[in-house]
């Protein structure tokens, strides 16, 4: 053999035949290495658009592996976005303003009365503060910030602190006798109607603010009936189907009567009966809440009040306040408000289309408060209030 043949030879010595001899069909061309090489990158490729994404979006059932995943609605990407902000870093406007609400809620006695008794409004309307938490809460979602969500926590347990407990109804059932409250509202076109209203109340004590001498007659015949025992001051009067003595104007420094005392002989025992409408308040441009008058009233009342002797003292009245209002302390220190301690709700009584505050007040001492609510509208712009009281507590 020679060296020629001894190359061709393979392992077992046989030489290479021409069908096994390399030829240019059957050699291994560049072109051809480029598709072999290129085929598992196309098929990486297609596998990997074949992979159902949040971010692919499309339609179908992934069930049957032929559609892709349904994009998540924007609202529960809580990733960052399109500016790369993330979730704990947007909403900071959103945060701080319930932060706002939140500081207002727990310091509302720390806001002064000296530039436009603004202390002394945000307190009469301090529920309504409450309707903020969930116009943030929804920006708060839309906006999807973790931050301003934490930071509602806080006006949110802080209103609840403050009234949760108004929302249930505190109520133990009937007491020894029902009281009622109402200012008639001097412009009443319908007084007829507040008759009728109170004739249905079943209350006991009665007592109506507002009077003018055009309606007074109406009320005076009208209540007869089931009132044979009353009494009118000024523009305040009592009507009891319990026996009335010893009444008496209490000054409460506004030059005209507005409030008085009288004791009432319940069957239970002597009751203290205070009848007042304080001053008006008014919300104005220039002057902000304007109630210094008010103020002074409230100041006089309280004054009355804290030197009854008798032990058992109601108050029925137009108060031109809340009891959260820091400026009627003199009186609210000293008495228990009925819906506050036996009522359901907040029980606002003005304005009588939309009740926005509780105004009106009943409260006591030395007796016990078992419910308390609010009458339907008549043709005042108040709504009348109503308390059942025990005697003996």
């Amino acid at each position: 053999m020679t060296q020629a043949g001894e190359a061709w030879a393979g392992a077992d010595g046989a030489a290479p035949t021409a069908d096994s001899a390399p030829t240019a069909e059957t050699a291994p061309s560049a072109e051809t290495a480029e598709v072999t090489e290129a085929a598992p990158a196309v098929e990486a490729a297609e596998a990997t658009e074949a992979i159902p994404t949040a971010e692919a979006g499309g339609s179908g059932s992934t069930g049957t592996g032929t559609g892709t995943e349904r994009r998540r609605p924007w609202i529960l990407q809580w990733g960052r976005d399109r500016r790369g902000s993330s979730t704990w870093r947007r909403g900071w406007v959103i945060a701080a303003l319930a932060v706002l609400v939140g500081v207002l809620l727990g310091y509302h006695r720390e806001l002064p009365n000296s530039a436009g008794n603004l202390g002394s409004l945000l307190e009469t309307f301090l529920p309504w503060l409450g309707l903020a938490v969930p116009l943030l809460l929804v920006a708060a979602l839309l906006r999807r910030s973790a931050t301003a969500l934490i930071a509602l926590l806080l006006p949110t347990v802080l209103w609840t602190i403050l009234f949760g407990g108004q929302l249930s109804d505190k109520g133990t059932g009937k007491g020894d006798f029902t009281v009622l409250t109402h200012n008639v509202d001097a412009g009443n076109r319908d007084p007829e109607s507040t008759v009728r209203l109170v004739n249905s109340s079943g209350a006991e004590i009665v007592a109506l603010e507002e009077l003018t001498g055009a309606a007074l007659p109406t009320y005076t015949s009208g209540l007869a009936a089931n009132y044979p025992y009353h009494t009118v001051e000024g523009t305040v009067g009592l009507w009891s189907k319990y026996p009335i003595s010893g009444t008496r104007v209490v000054d409460i420094k506004i030059g005209w009567t507005r409030a008085f005392r009288t004791l009432v002989a319940t069957p239970q025992g002597p009751l203290a009966v205070y009848v007042a409408h304080l001053p008006s308040v008014r919300v104005k441009f220039d002057d902000g809440f304007t109630a210094g008058q008010r103020d002074v009233s409230a100041q006089a009342l309280g004054d009355a009040i804290q030197d009854e002797p008798q032990g058992k003292v109601l108050l029925l009245g137009d108060l031109n306040g809340t009891m959260n209002d820091r400026s009627l302390a003199p009186v609210t220190s000293q008495l228990r408000s009925a819906q506050g301690s036996a009522g359901s709700g907040f029980g606002f009584s003005w304005p009588t289309q939309f009740p926005m505050a509780r105004i009106d007040q009943i409260m006591s001492r030395g007796m016990k408060p078992t419910d308390s609510w609010v009458l339907p509208a008549d043709g005042s712009d108040h709504r009348a209030i109503a308390a059942d009281y025990r005697y003996s507590r």
